[in-house]
């Protein structure tokens, strides 16, 4: 497998500090990472601050392994009169000396745009 074509929301490498007692990545740090993720893609559609409203659906495929290149795509889904939904594809890149990469979690997020009054405000047309 190979990474889609694209330019990643963002990339990081876990550390052994986001490891869960098994030694693997643990699922919160991997579903925060993604938060932001999509949340870049919708505060720059929104043009200006988002909220987290749902997580609408999470499915980890695979477990991360401390030193994997970790690469978030994102993609909008919908918009709607205030709120934007995400899709978030993540993939782990293992193994250097012999490069495999893996797509291991797949979610999809809304956010809501939110105005200088904390409160929802709608999404500008493109």
């Amino acid at each position: 497998m190979s990474l889609p074509k694209g330019e990643p929301v963002l990339r990081v490498m876990p550390l052994p500090a986001d490891t869960n007692m098994h030694g693997d990545i643990f699922g919160g740090w991997i579903m925060s990472q993604v938060d932001l993720a999509g949340g870049v893609l919708a505060a720059r559609r929104a043009r200006g601050r988002v909220a987290t409203v749902a997580v609408n659906s999470f499915t980890f495929k695979e477990p991360v392994s401390v030193g994997d290149v970790v690469s978030f795509y994102g993609e909008i889904q919908r918009i709607g009169r205030t709120s934007i939904t995400i899709g978030v594809e993540v993939y782990s890149q293992r193994d250097p000396r012999d490069l495999r990469t893996a797509k291991v979690t797949e979610a999809n997020l809304t956010y809501v745009a939110i105005g200088p009054d904390g409160r929802p405000r709608p999404v500008p047309p493109e």
